[in-house]
């Protein structure tokens, strides 16, 4: 049945008003200091207010910016990163993104989709490695129906090896029509991601030709609108930074973000902000490519202004970069990340090979060395999945976030998630390391009741007990 792509569609982003709060908009420090005075009360921010902090450029205004949203990030998740892995299903795509490794005009780029054993297998090695929460990330192609990707989620699920499970799987996936949204839906997943690439018309024109469904901007668009509409309360946007004007496409997220808070009562529960790397095939010039410092400021900016979103820091980036930006408002990273497809149970090559993947990554670290890292840090990795299948998801997440009582539930969530990776996977030197910060945060518990529950919990786990859920 051929898809009405237009039908009921709304377009929400205004390209005018965008370039005018850009063009127009200077530094102006008393305004901006009352901008960051306004994110104490973890208020989000209109799109005025963004274009503002948008066109900080002193030096003093930046370290404001900078220390605002490192002490909004603290106060709203605590210290918890939480930690997930991709896992590719299948790159046959029939869309032709320039800058994409997977587009169908790439003849020699090497096809594969994972087989239900294929999959059997990669699941199993990233069990045995640690991994929790994954997202599973399929091409755009006839192939992934929304009835095989609820079957590859299935199949994920059941994979259970030693103290390993799969408790919570996120998809990156082509749009779907409500029909589908609800198929993948009843398979049990997390959040459903759909990135919009550039918010830009034009330029979303320039770099999605046809053929392929991709390149209808407004289908893309309103893919959030299809899956709030088939009971997917758990959605995440994103944009590739470095096809436009990144001021434009911060303006273009926060704006999504406020239309579905505004028409569905929720927000995004993610937002990804990749910048755009090498990638098989790729021999494009761009004109918007995205500095570290700028990096560094849109990352600030994002949860300043969408206070209570996750926001998505991905292998992609160097491991530089991710040790200068992660405190910034940074939620959320992926480990141990391999995008060769079927590569997780392959031996780790020290060269990536770019034709089996989507783009080259700037972390190659395993799950372990990124763990210490952040364990170094001052963070607590957590693979904490409680919110999701204890029904704190949508307009219920907020119920709990909005007056600041996540907090109650990520760190205790955190703490013995942490420990349960330390008893079946990590390294003796990350042991220490991580058991050293769960002492210290537990002394920062002044609850009696509450730190006593969690040491007994933790002691549960010491000796054997799983999924402690707080």
């Amino acid at each position: 049945m051929e898809l009405n792509l237009t039908s009921g569609a709304e377009d929400f982003i205004d390209d005018q008003l965008f370039h005018d709060l850009i063009n127009n908009t200077e530094e102006d420090l008393p305004k901006i200091r009352e901008i960051l005075a306004k994110s104490k009360t973890k208020q989000a921010l209109t799109l005025k207010e963004t274009a503002a902090l948008l066109a900080i450029k002193s030096p003093e205004a930046l370290e404001e910016l900078f220390e605002t949203a490192k002490e909004l990030k603290r106060s709203i998740y605590g210290k918890r990163i939480v930690l997930f892995a991709p896992l590719y299903i299948g790159n046959y795509c029939v869309n032709n993104c320039q800058y994409c490794g997977f587009r169908s005009s790439l003849r020699k780029a090497v096809r594969r989709t994972l087989s239900e054993q294929d999959i059997v297998s990669e699941v199993t090695q990233l069990e045995k490695e640690g991994h929790k929460r994954l997202i599973l990330v399929y091409g755009e192609h006839p192939k992934y129906t929304p009835e095989f990707i609820a079957e590859t989620v299935r199949t994920c699920y059941g994979v259970k090896v030693g103290n390993g499970e799969i408790r919570r799987i996120n998809i990156n996936a082509a749009p779907l029509d409500i029909e589908g949204f609800k198929t993948v839906k009843d398979a049990g997943i997390g959040t459903f991601q759909v990135f919009q690439e550039t918010y830009h018309k034009e330029t979303y024109s320039k770099y999605h030709p046809g053929p392929g469904i991709k390149s209808n901007y407004m289908w893309r668009l309103n893919a959030m609108d299809r899956a709030f509409e088939a009971g997917i309360d758990d959605v995440g946007i994103g944009a590739l930074f470095g096809l436009y004007d990144w001021r434009f496409e911060v303006l273009g997220l926060v704006r999504h973000a406020i239309y579905l808070q505004d028409k569905y009562g929720v927000g995004p529960h993610t937002i990804s902000f990749p910048r755009i790397k090498p990638a098989y095939g790729m021999k494009l010039k761009l004109p918007y490519e995205v500095t570290d410092e700028q990096f560094k400021q849109l990352v600030a900016t994002l949860r300043i202004a969408v206070p209570y979103t996750g926001l998505i820091m991905t292998a992609r980036e160097t491991t530089e970069v991710r040790n200068a930006v992660i405190e910034y408002g940074v939620s959320q990273i992926d480990a141990g990340t391999r995008l060769e497809i079927g590569s997780y149970h392959e031996e780790r090559k020290e060269k990536q090979e770019l034709n089996r993947e989507q783009f080259k990554i700037g972390d190659s670290r395993d799950l372990d060395d990124v763990i210490h890292w952040l364990l170094g840090r001052g963070f607590i990795p957590s693979f904490c999945t409680s919110c999701y299948r204890l029904g704190r998801t949508g307009e219920h997440f907020m119920e709990y976030a909005v007056p600041g009582f996540i907090g109650r539930f990520c760190t205790p969530n955190a703490m013995l998630t942490l420990a349960e990776y330390l008893e079946d996977y990590s390294s003796e030197e990350t042991k220490k390391a991580g058991y050293a910060l769960i002492e210290e945060e537990l002394s920062l518990v002044k609850e009696v009741k509450k730190r006593e529950e969690i040491s007994a919990k933790l002691r549960m786990i010491k000796e054997g007990k799983r999924d402690m859920l707080y």
